[in-house]
């Protein structure tokens, strides 16, 4: 074989293998996907996540499996998705603040910059709940009856660090309040405590308690967003009541780091365009999900400035208990 037939049958070679490599970049997925839930079925996260699989399947033509891996406040589910093989087969919903908070507060499993951010989907504004028996009517009621009574009022949240509990950390020093907190391990627990009124005062995100309160079970005495939603237009802000809280919870979508640009892409449109199902909004509507699309650089830009944010809060008061 001559030179010229040896460069020649190289060129094809390696034009072969490169159309090798297109080809298998460009089918995937090939095999399901696995969606890790790290909180318990049935809550916001939960819900949000099972709706939007369905639409992500009709995009990328495979069925998404959701595997809920709950404890830990998010821990242990966001300890697996940090160590799957970053393929692209295996990705889940990550949820501020925990998801920068935990690694701030404790030697965690993971770290942020374990996850590659794939897209936000639901930001959902925190709210304080009480059961429809409750005398408290508003946040004056609550603080009244809070300051008489130091450590008698009990809050729940889903953890030591969540959101719920940083804002009513923020919402106590405003004013001045000795509050009793008791963390669940997700917010159907959270919501079933202040139903049996086990808890005096349910601190969720709006979207969680809003069916409840629609169905007269539950008294809303307030929202941490800029402005009032239009779902839920008879809810006053925090502000609105003279104290400056506004808190939330991000719940969007990433993979573990490492994995290749073009599937990132893949994944990242695919959420988009299932976000953009009329079908999929209406169901937001249904399921009070308050909606947010962020692409994979803002949706990263986003965390960072929360982790940047959350590690000044924790020099200057930590959160422990």
């Amino acid at each position: 074989m001559n030179r010229r037939s040896v460069t020649t049958t190289a060129a094809a070679a390696a034009l072969l293998l490169a159309l090798g490599r297109k080809a298998y970049a460009q089918r995937f997925p090939e095999q399901p996907i696995t969606m890790i839930v790290a909180f318990p079925s049935g809550g916001g996260t939960d819900v949000a996540a099972r709706t939007l699989a369905l639409f992500m399947e009709r995009e990328l033509g495979q069925s998404i499996v959701v595997h809920n891996r709950a404890g830990a406040g998010g821990e242990l589910g966001w300890a697996q998705l940090a160590r799957a093989r970053p393929d692209g087969y295996t990705i889940g919903f990550i949820n501020t603040p925990q998801i920068v908070t935990i690694p701030i507060e404790r030697q965690a499993q993971f770290r942020l910059d374990n996850f590659l951010p794939l897209a936000n989907v639901v930001d959902d504004p925190g709210a304080y709940f009480v059961h429809a028996d409750s005398p408290l009517r508003n946040l004056a009621d609550l603080v009244t009856y809070a300051r008489a009574n130091p450590e008698r009022v009990s809050y729940g949240t889903t953890g030591i660090g969540s959101d719920d509990h940083l804002a009513t950390l923020a919402f106590s020093r405003l004013a001045g309040l000795r509050l009793t907190h008791v963390p669940f391990s997700g917010g159907v627990q959270v919501r079933t405590a202040v139903l049996g009124q086990h808890i005096t005062l349910a601190a969720m995100n709006i979207g969680e308690g809003l069916a409840d309160m629609q169905q007269g079970q539950l008294r809303a005495l307030g929202m941490m967003a800029p402005a009032r939603w239009e779902l839920a237009p008879n809810v006053p802000t925090f502000r609105e009541q003279g104290y400056d809280v506004v808190q939330g919870s991000m719940r969007g979508i990433a993979a573990p780091a490492g994995v290749p640009a073009q599937r990132v892409a893949q994944l990242a449109t695919a959420i988009q365009r299932a976000m953009n199902n009329p079908e999929f909004r209406r169901l937001a509507v249904q399921q009070s999900l308050p909606l947010r699309f962020l692409g994979p650089e803002e949706y990263r830009a986003a965390l960072l400035a929360l982790q940047e944010d959350y590690q000044r809060l924790w020099s200057q008061h930590p959160w422990r208990d």
